[in-house]
């Protein structure tokens, strides 16, 4: 038996345990979106504060809030940064 057994989670659940932390989401179209997860709903839309917005890497723009609508998100990461 490991010493450190790995707890798994369902995606829902990590999304709850991540409202008002950092995230990284990333979407179709090379774009990229990091900020605070003020929402989100069971189709993966969601609402982000103090959103940066990239494009290929480069940053484009700083939205107060936003929303990534969920048909287009490939992936939501909680980040190791500090909370905002």
């Amino acid at each position: 038996m490991p010493k450190n057994p790995v707890i798994l989670q369902k995606p829902l659940d990590v999304m709850k345990n991540t409202i008002d932390k950092n995230v990284l989401v990333d979407v179709k179209g090379n774009r990229t979106y990091s900020g605070v997860l003020e929402g989100y709903d069971v189709y993966l839309n969601l609402v982000l504060r103090n959103a940066n917005e990239m494009i290929n890497g480069e940053v484009k723009g700083i939205h107060n809030k936003i929303l990534v609508r969920g048909d287009n998100v490939i992936f939501v990461s909680p980040s190791k940064g500090e909370d905002q």
